[in-house]
């Protein structure tokens, strides 16, 4: 069953299907922005979800070229990286799957139409926020087209610390529902909310920093040349939140898991910025092995 959150009764009818035909396996899919686990039926006990990521990095280059690269833990890549990536850079070149994996390689639909790949990515966000969100949400119209606007703008900005209040200005909207806007767009896997909050995000907490939720997404979305720098701190933060806690840290980019800090940037890229803090690290673009404390950007996505 595909995209069960077009169903009103998708929870009751799902209920009843286990309860009463137990020999019958049903598997369905849906919306990330669903959360089944609120389910009006109380289905959390009777379903195994998964939460399926677009490729990673390591995934791209087994989908399209077949070759498989080493899953790494974030602990490989900051104590091992040098031995690891002198091991690698034998048998590929990371840099330039890299180049390509940022373009387009994040949904496994590139491989059937490459030269129309970005203009089914914005068919498939159109979805979303036309279909998917006023289904889940019970948004309206209105609702609609100030979502378009809201993701219009983030583009041109991300990754940006928000002033909340000149947004909602610019949205034509209140403070309180510029915040449901973007939870809703997070859920959505639009748009990546960023917060010191170690419980996560709700509508009562502002983002202190937004991102979009991929590097195809900046790429698709863009009207102007792609900022390198919003693509290193959108990619890495993308692969990281598959299997970590991302906040944002006082000094530095991304604090993970609430233990490391890390800084990212170009192959120049210093540790200035972090200098004096504990368990921080600048992740550099650019270069296939790194140095003690400089580790590559590339090798964030082995992680999954």
């Amino acid at each position: 069953m595909d995209e069960v959150h077009k169903d009103k009764d998708w929870s009751r009818d799902l209920k009843l299907i286990y309860d009463n035909l137990r020999s019958l396996k049903v598997v369905f899919t849906s919306s990330s922005v669903l959360e089944l686990y609120k389910g009006t039926h109380d289905l959390s006990r009777r379903l195994v979800l998964y939460h399926l990521p677009g490729l990673s990095l390591r995934e791209y280059v087994l989908f399209k070229y077949n070759r498989k690269l080493p899953l790494l833990s974030l602990e490989d890549v900051i104590r091992e990286h040098r031995d690891i990536s002198l091991e690698l850079v034998n048998g590929i070149k990371p840099i330039k799957l890299w180049k390509e994996y940022r373009e387009n390689g994040y949904y496994p639909f590139f491989s059937e139409s490459p030269e129309s790949y970005h203009e089914r990515l914005l068919s498939i966000l159109n979805v979303i926020l036309e279909n998917d969100l006023p289904a889940i949400y019970q948004i309206d119209f209105r609702s609609v087209l100030n979502l378009k606007k809201l993701v219009s703008i983030i583009a041109r900005l991300v990754p940006y610390k928000p002033n909340i209040s000149k947004l909602s200005k610019q949205i034509g909207v209140t403070w309180e529902t510029l915040l449901r806007y973007l939870f809703y767009l997070d859920k959505a896997q639009i748009v990546k909310w960023v917060g010191r909050d170690t419980h996560g995000i709700n509508y009562l907490n502002k983002p202190e920093k937004l991102y979009l939720q991929n590097t195809n997404l900046l790429y698709a979305l863009a009207d102007r040349p792609v900022n390198m720098g919003n693509v290193r701190e959108t990619f890495l933060l993308n692969q990281l939140s598959v299997g970590h806690f991302v906040t944002y840290p006082e000094k530095g980019d991304l604090h993970v898991d609430g233990k490391y800090i890390l800084e990212v940037g170009g192959k120049t890229k210093t540790a200035r910025q972090i200098r004096g803090l504990k368990k921080a690290y600048v992740v550099q673009d650019d270069i296939e092995t790194g140095t003690t404390g400089k580790l590559p950007l590339w090798m964030f996505g082995l992680l999954y």
